[in-house]
């Protein structure tokens, strides 16, 4: 089946993969995480059946909402919207999430794996996205292959976005090698300390660094078609956050200096003291619209591609 559009040049990984069967070994390769999970850098090795680690996940996945959506960059969006799934809890802890309810509280249902392919397949056929955005996906791994497993021997044909914060670890990525198709990751933070203070993860900068490393080998710069429609590549977001304007700089010039020069970057502004930020009072405020300004035109003069 071919999805109205689509060339030969655009078709995701993964049908390649659902031909030579190789998807099928990823899809057990990534379920014996639910038994000893150790799919993202906390490495908790906790049978997700029977206790949990620190993501709060079990071994069923939970979808919070899902739909088209037209908020999201614009080669995702298109006409039709990036076909969203948002999923419960998050391996990480931002003192500043603005969907607090959803990663901290785990709020959605519990849907099966069959029923995750079938809302795939609803967001091509029904909604006619141009994409399927799975968003905070990492501790759902082995449930999102097996669900695409699924959708695709039924003729799920849309590219594949990982909308992720960015705390990846390597091997899981080499596991949704040829998977994905379009890498949407955060890179929220060049020190260590701002990691662990307003996201309570050790190493952020070190395993960032390394994940985006590996995301751009998988799939290189951001690539779209005739329509401006991204089939495959990296989109990095970065959201500047008050008093993080040199922290922001630092970033930047990493992506410069390390990574494809037409990956995609969003730098974002709509920062605001969401949840327990307020805690904090160097981030209990909105961000300075001059920093935002600043920050910007130094992207901009690094030549970066921005969104």
């Amino acid at each position: 089946m071919m999805v109205r559009g689509m060339t030969a040049n655009t078709i995701p990984g993964y049908v390649g993969l659902l031909e030579t069967g190789q998807l099928l070994k990823k899809v057990k390769q990534a379920k014996s995480h639910l038994t000893e999970c150790n799919l993202c850098p906390h490495e908790c090795n906790v049978n997700r059946i029977e206790e949990l680690g620190l993501c709060r996940a079990t071994h069923e996945v939970i979808v919070a909402s899902y739909g088209p959506h037209f908020g999201e960059e614009r080669p995702l969006v298109g006409k039709n919207g990036s076909g969203t799934i948002f999923f419960g809890y998050c391996n990480m802890g931002c003192v500043f999430c603005q969907n607090w309810q959803l990663s901290f509280r785990g709020e959605g249902r519990i849907v099966s794996n069959e029923e995750l392919a079938e809302i795939m397949l609803l967001l091509q056929n029904y909604y006619n996205c141009h994409n399927i955005n799975l968003v905070t996906p990492t501790h759902f791994v082995p449930n999102i292959l097996e669900a695409l497993y699924i959708a695709a021997q039924k003729g799920l044909r849309l590219p594949l976005v990982y909308n992720c914060g960015g705390y990846e670890k390597i091997e899981t990525l080499k596991v949704l090698e040829g998977v994905i198709d379009i890498y949407m990751p955060d890179f929220k933070y060049f020190l260590s300390e701002r990691g662990l203070r307003y996201s309570r993860v050790k190493d952020y900068p070190k395993k960032v660094k390394r994940a985006l490393k590996e995301m751009d080998r998988q799939v290189g710069g951001l690539k779209t078609d005739e329509k401006g429609l991204a089939y495959r590549g990296l989109l990095i977001r970065h959201l500047v956050m008050p008093g993080g304007l040199e922290d922001t700089k630092n970033i930047l010039r990493f992506i410069k200096d390390e990574l494809s020069p037409d990956c995609l970057v969003n730098l974002m502004d709509q920062y605001y003291p969401a949840h327990n930020a307020y805690e904090y009072d160097e981030i209990a405020k909105p961000l300075s619209p001059r920093d935002y300004r600043e920050a910007y035109n130094f992207a901009m003069s690094l030549g970066l591609r921005l969104a």
